[in-house]
């Protein structure tokens, strides 16, 4: 993190009084309520890119109290705590306090998990007999803010570590047979971006709060923000001096509200409110109402009050509901203001102060919520419908997504950690063991690989000698996540409506299984004599679903410039991820009828593609009773896996192998 007097002042991105009516947004009131009340359980903020996310979450350290700690103790143990857990000691009533600021913690999405949970430096415990731990992230979080920048990005091994440390409130690291424990308390902040991929449905239920940010469309606001920006980067010291006052009000309210928490009452009628609007928005499991309940009782202290009222529990319902309402990747989170009155009408009495985040396009700000009351109703699976079509080309939807065959590159590879291929991964079982000086360190060979040479090293009794060339790493085998191209054929020949629903209802399956595995997905589309990317690769499936949404169908079979088109975005994404291995899914009935020698053509790229080793799966949807084979011979000259359209739903062919086998229940 920049030094203090480098960070862009927490009131100039808002621009205006904080203790003025609107001048707090959203994501900034959000961020208030969770260090009020850090067991809301932090704030997830989604939206595009360049709209001083990361900016205001960095300044927010310089508007909190500072917290005490007791001196020495690398873990910042609170001295108030009667049963501490910390590895530097046990602490006596006399023992030095100092105090320092609130710690903002950035977690990168590539971090390892010795970086994140802690280490032991096992050649040290082993030479010495003596275990010295290495604090994580995690630690170093303690009683601070841990901020996790394209948090939809972070590996699986990493959510559950933060899962694991949300819930319990402590970490515990174990590693061949030594056993640390320390606490992990902290306000969870993640950033992110939805058109690079949604995030993993456990960890968006953890974060307490969740807001939509946009940056502003008026010019004199935009011009403004651009004015600020350019005015610090000249004299960051003097930019930050014009807003000093305006930080030490909101250090002071904050730790008001601070003090005050513990006196809001939550009255019964309050909680029953609470339980009825989170029954009625139909969000899953307890968790809502206990976090709208803290958001609640947090703002009504951050504005000097004991008692929650309406407008608390509005504010509290529009930060903690939008996100746990979402049934599938494909269904846009939000809560509109209509359906918010619905639940919870306002308050027509004299209540408090307007909210903060009643004005999200304040000068310099524009991170309010973003306004979903007036949207069109979602399609199936939460495809957007399209409000009018031209009359010769009616877009045909899809169906209910259904569960899909498991399909795999073959081989073994190196990507990064996710749930569909083999792949040696820092996660999963030990295959064998190498040498390494490096994380992940395996005592057992660590100590069959010393023991041969202890004579040699002098040893006669007591502790075992040992060099870093003894030092060996478990290799392990798990799943990675993979590019899944899908190459769509929309000729004429799969332009009817019954099989372009099929086509349309299985690649919406096989993007959901895409996005519960980890891969990015792109799309190439050909038709007529063309062959164009319609989706280059993202982590976004809902993009690319709203993209399946109305592809155009008609015309000639150009199927050598769908494969070529394919393989040329192949090798482009290997540049960018060399280690990512590309898996084709190629929807088609086979047939090749573009341009002369369409099929000697496709025959020959066909087997490039072989020679090349990529991996291919082969979706035939030829229909009806005489049917060519034309897939299947593709399939043959791509040394691809050749499945039926209707075979891609798992639940089809478990039913075609019960009804083939005798007595099958």
């Amino acid at each position: 993190m920049p030094p203090t007097d480098q960070l862009y002042p927490f009131p100039a991105v808002l621009g205006g009084d904080p203790d003025a009516p609107g001048g707090l947004d959203a994501m900034a009131l959000a961020l208030i309520l969770c260090v009020v009340d850090p067991g809301i359980g932090g704030v997830l903020v989604r939206g595009e890119k360049g709209t001083a996310k990361s900016t205001l979450v960095r300044a927010l350290t310089q508007i909190l109290p500072p917290i005490d700690v007791i001196a020495g103790d690398r873990f910042s143990t609170d001295p108030a705590e009667p049963n501490p857990l910390s590895p530097d000691g046990s602490f006596g009533p006399d023992t030095a306090v100092e105090t320092r600021p609130v710690r903002l913690v950035e977690l990168p999405v590539g971090a390892t998990e010795d970086r994140v949970a802690g280490s032991i430096d096992l050649q040290q415990a082993l030479s010495d007999g003596a275990v010295h731990f290495e604090p994580g992230l995690l630690a170093k979080a303690h009683r601070g803010i841990l901020y996790v920048d394209e948090v939809n990005l972070l590996h699986d091994h990493l959510v559950d570590l933060l899962l694991d440390a949300a819930a319990m409130g402590a970490v515990t690291v174990e590693r061949d047979g030594i056993s640390v424990s320390h606490s992990a308390r902290f306000v969870l902040v993640g950033t992110m971006n939805p058109e690079e991929g949604e995030l993993r449905p456990q960890l968006l239920d953890r974060f307490g709060l969740t807001v939509e940010v946009a940056a502003p469309r008026d010019p004199a606001q935009r011009a403004e923000v651009v004015r600020r920006r350019l005015s610090f980067d000249a004299d960051p010291q003097a930019f930050r001096a014009q807003y000093a006052n305006a930080e030490e009000r909101l250090r002071i309210r904050i730790g008001q509200a601070q003090s005050m928490l513990a006196r809001v009452q939550l009255t019964d009628a309050a909680l029953l409110k609470i339980a009825e609007v989170c029954s009625a928005a139909g969000v899953d499991g307890m968790r809502a109402d206990i976090v709208m309940a803290r958001a609640a009782a947090a703002h009504a202290a951050w504005h000097g009050r004991e008692d929650v009222n309406v407008e608390d529990l509005r504010v509290a319902a529009r930060l903690a509901l939008p996100h746990r309402r979402r049934r599938n990747p494909f269904d846009a989170p939000g809560l509109g203001d209509d359906e918010l009155d619905e639940l919870l009408p306002p308050d027509t009495g004299d209540g408090p102060d307007p909210d903060p985040d009643t004005d999200p396009d304040g000068p310099g700000g524009g991170h309010g919520d973003d306004d979903t009351g007036d949207a069109p109703p979602p399609g199936p699976a939460g495809q957007q419908e399209p409000t009018s079509a031209p009359a010769d080309h009616v877009p045909v939807g899809a169906g209910e997504p259904y569960k899909t065959r498991l399909f795999t590159v073959r081989g073994v590879g190196e990507g990064q950690a996710g749930r569909r291929s083999r792949a040696r991964t820092t996660t999963g079982r030990r295959t064998r063991s190498q040498s390494s000086t490096g994380s992940g360190i395996h005592l057992v060979e660590t100590v069959r690989a010393a023991a041969p040479h202890q004579v040699a090293r002098g040893r006669s009794g007591g502790r075992l000698l040992m060099r870093p060339t003894d030092l060996r790493r478990a290799v392990r085998e798990g799943r990675e996540a993979n590019l899944v191209v899908f190459v769509v054929d929309t000729s004429g020949s799969m332009a009817a409506r019954q099989r372009m629903h099929q086509v349309k209802t299985a690649i919406l399956s096989l993007l959901l299984d895409a996005y519960r595995r980890r891969d990015r997905v792109g799309v190439v589309t050909f038709r007529d004599r063309a062959a164009e990317i319609a989706l280059p690769p993202t982590s976004s499936v809902d993009i690319a679903a709203r993209r399946l949404a109305d592809l155009p169908a008609g015309g000639r079979t150009p199927l050598a410039e769908g494969l070529m088109k394919a393989a040329e975005l192949v090798r482009r994404e290997h540049v960018r991820d060399p280690s990512r291995r590309p898996l084709l899914v190629i929807v088609t009935d086979g047939r090749a009828t573009a341009g002369p020698d369409a099929i000697g053509r496709s025959r020959q790229v066909a087997e490039h593609l072989a020679n090349e080793g990529i991996s291919c799966i082969v979706v035939d949807c030829e229909s009806g009773r005489m049917r060519m084979g034309l897939a299947a011979t593709l399939a043959q000259h791509l040394n691809a896996v050749h499945v039926a359209l209707a075979d891609v739903n798992a639940q089809a062919l478990t039913d075609i192998v019960r009804s083939a086998t005798p007595g099958a229940a």
